[in-house]
């Protein structure tokens, strides 16, 4: 049974959701450096207290919802079966990412905006990084936990670093030449498919 989120919960959402929208527009109208967190607050109705109840910092705002696809691929491998193929349940998990990536980020151009910040804003860069670092780390744990009968640490961590450097470089490389956000969204899909054959092909479970 699916529990909706109670008036405060959906309150919260929407005060979020509003900051990531206004971020959004300012810094794509005047530039990262030239919009404030408090232009950002006023943008949304909020004071700049609440800005920073949902955001440590202004580089946030536009990371927001990483952890949601992190979970999303957590689900994917915490309900796979045993018999399952870690190498094709990795390649589930980052198919749910990128799905997830898509319609929130990528459609939006909310992706798009990021990517060309990170190139420019050091402190965006860093946090960005960071973040990548952690994601991998924790996608890496879960899945040697999930399979630790077939997986050591190495071929978990290279797994997954595979996967994620393809992600990225396919991301990077349709974003540079100016693809639509279907385009990035089918380039990400295709750089799992062929990094996952080789996976799957080197998977100690299907030997």
């Amino acid at each position: 049974m699916v529990v909706k989120p109670g008036l405060r919960e959906r309150k919260k959402q929407r005060t979020r959701q509003a900051l990531i929208d206004a971020a959004f527009t300012l810094i794509s109208r005047r530039g990262y450096e030239q919009t404030t967190v408090a232009d950002i607050a006023e943008a949304a109705d909020v004071s700049t207290r609440t800005f920073f109840l949902h955001f440590p910092a202004k580089e946030d705002v536009l990371l927001a919802d990483g952890e949601q696809r992190i979970e999303l691929a957590l689900a994917v491998i915490a309900d796979a079966g045993p018999r399952s193929s870690p190498g094709d349940v990795l390649v589930r998990a980052f198919t749910e990412m990128v799905t997830h990536n898509w319609e929130h980020d990528l459609a939006s151009g909310l992706g798009a905006l990021r990517v060309k910040l990170a190139a420019t804003v050091p402190a965006l860069q860093a946090a960005m990084l960071l973040r990548l670092s952690a994601a991998q780390r924790t996608l890496t744990v879960a899945l040697e936990q999930a399979y630790a009968d077939r997986l050591d640490p190495i071929d978990a961590a290279s797994a997954v670093g595979a996967l994620t450097g393809a992600v990225v470089a396919a991301a990077l490389a349709s974003l540079d030449r100016g693809d639509a956000s279907e385009q990035t969204r089918d380039a990400m899909l295709r750089a799992i498919s062929t990094t996952g054959r080789h996976l799957l092909a080197a998977d100690p479970g299907q030997r």
